[in-house]
């Protein structure tokens, strides 16, 4: 993750944009006395509020980790969901 000030942000706002696409990869935009702030791709972003709205059930999180639980120490089998 990089850094930069919101200064250089708005000078060169497109390759930074590109960048953090091309990269796959978040970039902090400091302030001057104010909080910093987070640019990164879309897709990113819905997959970590989708993962925060799964854990923020406990029901759900205690059954993911049981579940990952259950496979520690196990081989996995890798099929084609076409396969029946």
């Amino acid at each position: 993750m990089g850094q930069v000030s919101f200064t250089d942000f708005r000078a060169r706002t497109a390759a930074h944009l590109d960048r953090i696409e091309a990269d796959r990869t978040e970039l902090i935009v400091t302030r001057r006395n104010r909080e910093p702030v987070v640019v990164l791709p879309l897709a990113d972003w819905e997959r970590m509020q989708e993962t925060l709205n799964i854990l923020g059930s406990p029901s759900n999180a205690r059954s993911l980790l049981d579940d990952m639980g259950e496979l520690d120490g196990r081989a996995v089998e890798a099929r084609d969901v076409t396969e029946r």
